[in-house]
């Protein structure tokens, strides 16, 4: 499985089979990228997200993409730094479920935020390579995920993640 790093806007990964949701607990819109997910998939997205509520800290689970360009939205819950038990354990947990979510759906590409990292308040310079780690780690058994893209906005954030990814090579 090849792992590639973006600089843009995980809205906007048409390639992309499925877009991964840096998901609350209740499965319910809410800032940051959340927000921004469930605003491009439209309406439809929270009543059937809700559904599979409650959502275990590092679990991941699947939905429809509705009006965005992708087929799926993967909701992953990863921990929250300061208050979660294992955090880097649960981080872990919250990547190798995605994949295995992507994995189950015979999904080829998926977009991944910075999970945890935003109002949950993981420290990136942590965060990075426990995820590009559990990424590389879980990619070796896949037969049908052939792209994890981490996509992020800021260019901090892209530089660690480039340099994570140029390490492990």
């Amino acid at each position: 499985m090849l792992i590639t790093i973006e600089l843009g806007n995980i809205v906007r990964q048409p390639d992309c089979d499925a877009i991964v949701n840096s998901a609350n607990q209740n499965l319910r819109a809410g800032s940051g990228v959340c927000g921004a997910i469930y605003k491009a998939a439209g309406p439809e997205l929270e009543p059937c997200s809700i559904q599979q509520a409650p959502l275990g800290l590092g679990a991941a689970v699947i939905t429809p993409g509705f009006n965005l360009p992708n087929r799926c939205v993967i909701h992953t819950r990863g921990p929250k730094y300061f208050f979660d038990e294992d955090p880097p354990g649960n981080l872990a947990a919250a990547m190798r479920n995605t994949l295995l979510v992507a994995e189950e759906n015979k999904l080829a590409r998926i977009a991944v935020p910075a999970i945890s990292m935003g109002i949950f308040a993981y420290p990136p310079d942590e965060a990075v390579p426990i995820l590009v780690k559990s990424a590389r780690e879980a990619g070796r058994g896949l037969q049908y995920v052939q792209e994890a893209r981490f996509v992020v906005l800021d260019e901090e954030l892209f530089k660690l993640f480039s340099n994570e990814v140029q390490k492990a090579k």
